[in-house]
């Protein structure tokens, strides 16, 4: 039985649809939801973003940047949880997507983790990179329910 769901976002097309995947499936089972968004220092080529693109107007840090848009977009998450009745937790992690998606379901002790794939085929995901395909292929007991775009 299901009755815990970790649901990974990015703030994507595809990830708002495993999203709402999630949240219709909790709605059948009784689950709660984890909302979980990842943000990668890997990914990071500058050190601030600038003022034009932030919506405060000043120049900030990269990392505050990305943590904002984690919020807003976990925060449209939880509103749809939270409008048909579904428990949820948000959750912002820094590091390496895989791991910490992988680590956070192993710590919540989801029953099933549900994410997005954008479908680039596996050439494409091997050249350049596929957090999804990483997380499907990394050492874990917990289930893997890919929303395809």
């Amino acid at each position: 039985m299901v009755s815990k769901i970790l649901v990974a976002t990015d703030g994507s097309e595809t990830a708002w649809k495993a999203v709402k995947f999630a949240v219709e499936l909790a709605k059948q089972t009784g689950a709660m939801i984890t909302a979980l968004s990842v943000t990668d220092r890997t990914s990071f080529l500058t050190k601030s973003v600038p003022a034009m693109s932030t919506p405060t107007h000043i120049i900030e840090p990269v990392e505050d940047y990305m943590r904002q848009a984690a919020e807003a977009y976990l925060g449209k998450a939880e509103g749809l949880c939270r409008k048909s009745d579904i428990k949820v937790r948000k959750v912002i992690r820094t590091g390496h997507p895989v791991d910490e998606i992988v680590k956070e379901a192993e710590r919540s002790r989801a029953d099933l983790i549900i994410m997005g794939s954008r479908g680039r085929g596996i050439v494409r995901s091997a050249v350049l990179g596929s957090i999804t395909f990483g997380v499907m292929n990394k050492e874990s007991k917990i289930p893997l329910l890919v929303i395809r775009k």
